[in-house]
């Protein structure tokens, strides 16, 4: 009959084994999803049974039009009621860009 203590040493072996094995895994995928991150995202919802769905690609003009959307709806924000509805008539008016500089005005005077 074997000694208790060689088999826990054994398995203590084994244990520390497959830690390693684990981490030369995780270190030859990590580099992988660190420029994959969509792709990651895609693995991990397949993993877990769910529907994946990309991310449309947007041209420049679209971003730009996104990101003067989110400054609009920023200096909106801070504004009262009033305010708001002088700074809608104005992009209504003069266009999103001349709103924002108007909203901007009137948060700080």
């Amino acid at each position: 009959m074997p000694r208790p203590g060689n088999v826990i040493a054994r398995e203590i072996r084994a244990i520390r084994t497959s830690f390693s094995r684990l981490s030369r895994s995780f270190g030859r995928i990590a580099p992988l999803l660190a420029t994959l991150p969509a792709a990651a995202e895609q693995a991990v919802a397949a993993a877990k049974g769910k529907k994946v769905r990309r991310r449309p690609r947007l041209s420049a003009e679209q971003r730009e039009a996104l990101k003067l959307q989110g400054k609009y709806m920023g200096t909106m924000r801070g504004l009262s009621p009033k305010r708001r509805g002088v700074v809608k008539r104005i992009r209504a008016d003069k266009g999103i860009k001349a709103a924002i500089v108007a909203a901007r005005r009137m948060m700080n005077g």
